[in-house]
């Protein structure tokens, strides 16, 4: 009994780490619209795979107030980390590539 609910702990900590990485895990993509009024930020994500694949889904992202967008513009290719929220997905780091 006692060896089980050890494995079980243990499997749960596992389990939340592996989440946690996930959530954190970067991703790249092109900049399609800026909304600075709103402060949100829609990003077409790079498809990854085969050649001649069509481009990877747009989706919106809500970017923290302390965040500037005044660099960006659409076009530009970005690598961006999210989590989801309450609100929807927030944008934790966006780094403009070069």
């Amino acid at each position: 009994m006692r060896a089980a609910k050890i494995v079980m702990t243990s499997l749960a900590a596992a389990s939340l780490i592996t989440t946690a990485a996930l959530a954190q895990q970067s991703m790249s993509g092109m900049v399609t619209k800026i909304d600075r009024l709103s402060g949100t930020i829609s990003i077409q994500q790079t498809q990854t795979g085969t050649v001649g694949a069509a481009g990877g889904a747009m989706q919106e992202y809500k970017v923290p107030k302390g965040q500037s967008l005044e660099e960006l513009h659409a076009g530009d290719k970005v690598t961006f980390t999210t989590t989801d929220g309450d609100g929807g997905k927030t944008i934790n780091k966006l780094d403009k590539q070069k």
